[in-house]
């Protein structure tokens, strides 16, 4: 019996270690890069990661800076891109990234992006005022519906997001959940591919984060204001430009003119499909019609 079961232990073991090779030689589930938190509490990744999309199909970076994507070759004349895993973007090769396309558009611009697939609007001012070190002379922070409401914890209560408490009238800084547990996962390829094939919990499909389905926010304008009052109060904001993606609500739109923050609203109604058809991130596509509109705001804006 003992031996039997010696043999089933081998068995198992030597499977384990053929599964997990094929696993990392086909890259079955997408790499996911470690997070680490600043200084300033700010979420970032651990500089100077590399790995691949699901399958191979593109490899990713995360830069010295500890933010997804190139770096640009220069600081002068800077233009910081602010945002969500929309901007991280880890599902597009770097071609498809907002600081290159960007750059395309508006050669005697640079563009640096600062993104992480969880950051809210409130950490985004966060972010902003990190990079105001580097003098930039334009902001864009990209922003939904989502991102409002996950700023505010009375809202949205996350203990991972970076939040605004209406109580305390201080910001609650986002703490990185189950670090332990998800560096076992991440580098255990075949099991971590076992838990995003199996799991009706994705907690930590971190690339992928599902965002908040759009929902009434008439009742709690009075909460909204007092976010966008704060921002206003804590924040410079003359050199920032909110970019909302497309069908962000009116009432958020109405907050910010209010308060006098300028911002511009991406339209996809004219275009085919922004979104891959099985995850509701921006294709390659949809970044490029979304370059286009932001670079014509910001050429009418520097007139």
């Amino acid at each position: 019996m003992r031996k039997f079961l010696i043999q089933i232990a081998l068995f198992i073991l030597i499977g384990l270690v053929i599964a997990e090779v094929a696993s990392r030689f086909f890259v079955f589930t997408s790499d996911i890069p470690m997070r680490t938190v600043n200084t300033n509490q700010i979420q970032k990744y651990v500089p100077d990661q590399q790995g691949y999309w699901k399958m191979k199909s593109h490899k990713w970076q995360v830069n010295h800076l500890g933010w997804p994507g190139p770096l640009p070759d220069s600081y002068d004349n800077l233009v910081t891109v602010i945002g969500d895993s929309f901007i991280e973007n880890f599902m597009n090769p770097d071609s498809c990234h907002q600081s290159v396309l960007l750059k395309k558009e508006m050669p005697n611009l640079n563009f640096m992006e600062a993104a992480r697939s969880g950051v809210s609007l409130i950490e985004a001012f966060e972010i902003k005022k990190e990079l105001d070190t580097l003098n930039p002379k334009y902001q864009l922070i990209y922003a939904s519906d989502s991102d409002f409401e996950e700023s505010i914890a009375q809202i949205h209560p996350m203990s991972d997001v970076t939040q605004f408490n209406l109580k305390t009238n201080q910001i609650a800084y986002g703490k990185l959940k189950s670090p332990g547990l998800k560096k076992i996962l991440y580098n255990w390829k075949f099991v971590f591919y076992l838990y995003r094939r199996f799991s009706s919990d994705l907690s930590f499909n971190d690339v992928q984060a599902s965002h908040s389905e759009k929902s009434d926010v008439k009742d709690d304008i009075p909460k909204y204001r007092e976010l966008i009052d704060f921002i206003h109060n804590n924040y410079v904001a003359d050199n920032v430009i909110i970019v909302l993606k497309p069908n962000t609500n009116p009432i958020f739109q109405n907050l910010l003119s209010e308060y006098e923050i300028k911002f511009m609203v991406l339209d996809d109604t004219k275009d085919k499909s922004w979104s891959f058809d099985y995850d509701a991130h921006w294709t390659c596509y949809g970044h490029e019609r979304a370059s286009l509109q932001v670079s014509d705001y910001l050429r009418k804006y520097k007139k």
